[in-house]
């Protein structure tokens, strides 16, 4: 990681050939990147539950339905039982880690209360677990093709229909995924 850029506030887009379930054809952002590993949350997955049944889960009431229907998305295979809130909002909640771009990522509970009462962040997408890797994983990934990165942006992550979110991001890039291969190799 010594000699390499960190990839905090960057997509991750999943290369054709990988084939692991839980990233296949995702878009990752990535939340945090050091010489310790990274952490990130896939924002393409839908999960199966919306907003209003998870927070009926929690004992949340809310009579919002543009808030109960809301589409969740599975974030990663780590601790798939705990929520995540990516959003937009400066205010400061229990438990936030600012990314660039004035995207911040909360797991505190009080920020699930304010949106079930309407006053929430004005842009979120809540997620259920993580992607993780551990001290140079993430590069040797890298290494093997198994991504393609760009800066994140908040129309895709935001704006953007689930399913279109992965050939969203490669197209920033000026790629079309389906005319890639899906199988990797070196020459």
């Amino acid at each position: 990681m010594a000699d390499s850029p960190s990839l905090t506030d960057h997509f991750l887009i999943a290369m054709p050939a990988l084939e692991d379930p839980h990233f296949h054809r995702s878009v990752t952002l990535v939340c945090q990147h050091d010489a310790n590993g990274a952490m990130g949350i896939v924002i393409n997955h839908a999960a199966d539950y919306t907003l209003g049944e998870l927070l009926g889960q929690l004992d949340i009431p809310t009579t919002d339905a543009q808030v109960s229907g809301q589409r969740i998305v599975t974030g990663g295979p780590v601790h798939p039982d705990r929520g995540f809130v990516l959003h937009d909002d400066p205010r400061e909640w229990s438990s936030t880690l600012r990314l660039g771009g004035g995207l911040a990522l909360t797991t505190s509970r009080d920020i699930l209360a304010a949106m079930a009462r309407g006053e929430g962040p004005r842009k979120t997408l809540v997620a259920l677990g993580f992607a993780g890797w551990t001290a140079g994983q993430l590069e040797q990934e890298l290494a093997q093709n198994s991504w393609l990165t760009v800066p994140a942006d908040q129309a895709i992550l935001f704006d953007t229909p689930l399913e279109a979110r992965w050939q969203a991001a490669a197209s920033a890039l000026g790629v079309d995924l389906s005319l890639l291969a899906d199988y990797a190799g070196h020459a």
